[in-house]
């Protein structure tokens, strides 16, 4: 068994050394990452946990289904990173480029186009 855990499920309001204290008692922690969103820094509810032996790990696994902080952990060896490749996200793997075209702007400001209310000749904006 690898060394690395996923936990899951996890309090959004967990700290790192909180996820310590609780895997201290099955081995050495070689290092926790709490994952948390690019823009707001919330914590997305899951973390990895790397234990310094997939025996420790293996140890550590004994904490699935645990109440930590009001909720039921999930814990199991961690799966490898997919590789990301440049696509935007989406499946077929083409990138939209970035662009997203709904016509000519001088369309919208006319009324056609922008699915909006039709205005007469005197409409300024």
């Amino acid at each position: 068994m690898q060394s690395k855990l996923y936990v899951g499920n996890l309090s959004y309001n967990a700290t790192e050394e909180e996820l310590r204290k609780l895997f201290e008692p099955f081995g050495q922690i070689q290092s926790i990452n709490i994952i948390t969103d690019r823009f707001t820094g919330q914590s997305k509810g899951f973390a990895f946990v790397e234990m310094s032996s997939g025996e420790e790990a293996e140890k550590a696994l004994q904490l699935e289904g645990t109440d930590f902080l009001g909720r039921h952990l999930h814990i199991s060896e961690a799966k490898p990173q997919e590789p990301r490749g440049r696509s935007g996200g989406f499946r077929d793997g083409k990138s939209s480029g970035g662009h997203f075209h709904r016509g000519k702007r001088g369309d919208r400001r006319q009324g056609g186009g922008g699915g909006g209310q039709k205005k007469g000749p005197n409409w300024k904006y």
